[in-house]
């Protein structure tokens, strides 16, 4: 078992290794919300020492941290270069955008056609929410407010073998996503309400439709 490389702080400080939780998902979790969130951009290097010392921990679950980000295709390992944030060509990113316009466009689809009222009322608390702290919240609340909302519309189209299919293309597309989320904030949100309507209302072809404008939107591309 790992241990931490420094005495207990003082109260207040969160590092990484006081926590009691496995260590590599730790340091997982950690590294995924500084990627998607763009406090580290894509191309940087992920230095194996340097986020030892960052989360107090050796480099033991850094190192398989880096390998299970390199699977989701967050993170590229070279040998003889390390691992770096993956940096996607112009051409990449357009196809990533593709696909996962086509899939959230599914994904609502099927979420106006099945829509649950339990559900649809978890929805809308996340609408509010992310609505109201919208202008003033830190991007890495908004981002997790953001990822809740659509993990939320997942449940509510109930199809499995998408949500699982999705869960990955969007922590991959999230990366792209990062440079405009913050002047974006606003209008995310209400884009996020007019999906919410479509699917409220089971008008199926609108929700659709909406998903995946909201994806080229975000992406600040065509379609």
């Amino acid at each position: 078992m790992d241990t931490m490389q420094t005495p207990a702080p003082a109260n207040g400080d969160n590092r990484i290794g006081l926590n009691h939780s496995p260590l590599t998902q730790l340091v997982v979790d950690a590294l995924r919300e500084k990627i998607l969130s763009g406090a580290i951009a894509p191309g940087e290097r992920l230095v194996e020492g340097r986020l030892s010392e960052e989360f107090s921990v050796s480099r033991m679950p850094v190192r398989e941290a880096l390998r299970q980000l390199a699977a989701c295709g967050l993170v590229t390992i070279e040998p003889r270069r390390g691992a770096s944030v993956t940096q996607f060509e112009r051409g990449q990113l357009r196809e990533l955008v593709e696909v996962r316009a086509t899939l959230e466009a599914l994904n609502a689809k099927l979420a106006a056609q099945r829509h649950d009222p339990a559900q649809i009322a978890d929805l809308e608390a996340l609408l509010a929410e992310g609505t109201r702290l919208a202008a003033d919240a830190d991007l890495d609340t908004l981002t997790q407010l953001n990822r809740r909302f659509h993990g939320a519309l997942g449940r509510v189209a109930a199809n499995s073998v998408l949500q699982e299919v999705m869960l990955s293309l969007r922590d991959r597309t999230a990366v792209l996503f990062a440079p405009f989320s913050s002047a974006r904030a606003q209008q995310n949100w209400e884009e996020h309400a007019a999906i919410l309507r479509a699917v409220i209302k089971g008008d199926a072809e609108l929700a659709s439709l909406l998903a995946a404008r909201h994806v080229y939107n975000a992406a600040q591309m065509e379609p």
